[in-house]
C-alpha cells in the first residue's frame, strides 16, 4: 500500500546552520502522525518542507506516491495536495465563516453552500456559523473552522503546526480530542508537528520524537513512551525513575533488586530506567520489617493520584513513585516497593536513535 507521505533523506540548512539531518519518515493512509520535540528542533522547518513552503537542500519528499520535492526540484505548495492549518488559525477576519471555509472552493456561491454546511457539520459545527465572523468565535471555535477550510480541498495530506498552543489549557484538551476524533472518522492523513509530549502521546498513531534536527525514536505512542531509545527521548516523553544498574544475562540489579531487561543489553554497567506508574509503594507493618526497606519522604497529592518521593536507602538518589490516591502510605512509612513489568536500560554508551 503506497503511503500518504514518504520523507528520505531529507536535509535542510539556513546558512552555515543545518537544521534537519537527513531525516526519514513514512506515514500511512488514514493515520496522525505527531513530530514532537522541543522549540528550535527542526520539526517546523520539517512541516514546512512538505508544504512546499521551503525547499530541502537533500533527499526526496512524496505525497501519495507522488515525488513533489527533491534537491533542485520542488512542487508549489497550492499543486502538492496538502491542506495546512497554522497555530492561530489565520482566518481571513473581514470574511464570513462560510466565506472562509468556501475560499477556493470550485464553483458558484449557490454550489459552495451545501458544502460549506457539510464541512461545518464535519467539525461539529452547526451551520448557524456560517454567518460569524471570526472574532465571534472562540479559539476553539475558530481552530475547527481553519480545519473545515483545509478539508474543504479534500487534501490528500493534512499538515498541522502547533494548532492548539494558543488555546487556554482546558480548552487546548477539548479541542485536540475533537479534533483528533474527526480527522480520524474522515480518514484524513494527518501529520502534527508540537512540543506538547502529552498532546502527541494520546492523539497521534504514530510519534517521531525529534532532537537538533533528527529522531531519536519512531513508533506507536507505547513504543516511543516505553521503550526510548536514549535517555533524552525518555525524559523529554514524561518523568522517569533513573537508576545505576548492571546487566547479566538479561536481568539488571540496582536499588531496587533484579529485574527483567525490555530488548537485548550487552551485559555491564547502565542506567535503568522506569516509568514512575510502573512502580506501587506498600505499607510494611512494624512487625514485618526487613531487608529492602524504603522509607517516603514526601507525598503530593495530585486527585486521580499521588506522586511520592521514596528513599531506597544505601547511596541511591530518592525515586518518585506514581499510584492511585486511596490510601497511599503516609509520610515516613516504611513501604517495600513492587515493580510492574520490565525495565529499560540505557548502556554505558548511548544507543543510537531511529
Amino acid at each position: 500500500m503506497t503511503n500518504a507521505l514518504d520523507v528520505s533523506g531529507l536535509v535542510k540548512s539556513f546558512g552555515s546552520h543545518t537544521v534537519l539531518h537527513g531525516i526519514d519518515l513514512a506515514v500511512t493512509a488514514g493515520t496522525i502522525t505527531a513530530v514532537v520535540g522541543a522549540s528550535g528542533c527542526g520539526k517546523t522547518t520539517l512541516l514546512r518542507l512538505v508544504a512546499g513552503f521551503e525547499n530541502p537542500d537533500g533527499g526526496t519528499i512524496s505525497i501519495a506516491g507522488r515525488q513533489v520535492a527533491a534537491a533542485g526540484h520542488s512542487t508549489p505548495a497550492h499543486r502538492r495536495d496538502v491542506g495546512y492549518v497554522a497555530q492561530d488559525g489565520a482566518l481571513f477576519p473581514h470574511l464570513t465563516v462560510g466565506q472562509n471555509i468556501a475560499y477556493g472552493l470550485s464553483g458558484r456561491k449557490r454550489s459552495a453552500e451545501p458544502r460549506v454546511a457539510e464541512l461545518l457539520a464535519t467539525v461539529a459545527l452547526d451551520e448557524s456559523y456560517a454567518a460569524r465572523r471570526p472574532h465571534e468565535l472562540s479559539g476553539g471555535q475558530q481552530q475547527r473552522v481553519a480545519l473545515a477550510r483545509a478539508l474543504a480541498r479534500q487534501p490528500a495530506l493534512m499538515l498541522l503546526d502547533e494548532p492548539f498552543s494558543a488555546l487556554d489549557t482546558g480548552l487546548r484538551a477539548s479541542t485536540r480530542k475533537a479534533v483528533a476524533a474527526l480527522l480520524s472518522d474522515a480518514g484524513v492523513t494527518t501529520l502534527i508537528v508540537t512540543h506538547d509530549q502529552e498532546e502527541a502521546l494520546s492523539i497521534a498513531d504514530q510519534v517521531a520524537v525529534m532532537r537538533d534536527g533528527r529522531f531519536t525514536k519512531v513508533g506507536t505512542p507505547q513504543a516511543v513512551y516505553r521503550e526510548p531509545n536514549d535517555r533524552f527521548t525518555a525524559e523529554f516523553l514524561g518523568d522517569c525513575v533513573l537508576l545505576p544498574c548492571t546487566v547479566s544475562d538479561g536481568v539488571t540489579t540496582s536499588a531496587l533488586g533484579r529485574l527483567p531487561v525490555r530488548g537485548s543489553v550487552p551485559n555491564g554497567g547502565g542506567t535503568l530506567m522506569l516509568r514512575p506508574e510502573q512502580l506501587e509503594a506498600t505499607a510494611v507493618a512494624d512487625d514485618d520489617l526487613g531487608d529492602g526497606m524504603a522509607t517516603v519522604l514526601a507525598s503530593e497529592f495530585r486527585g486521580h493520584d499521588v506522586m511520592l518521593t521514596v528513599d531506597l536507602g544505601g547511596d541511591a538518589a530518592p525515586i518518585t513513585v506514581r499510584q492511585h490516591s486511596v490510601a497511599p502510605p503516609a509520610v515516613d512509612a516504611k513501604v517495600r516497593i513492587h515493580v510492574t513489568g520490565d525495565a529499560v536500560v540505557f548502556g554505558d554508551r548511548p544507543r543510537d536513535g531511529g
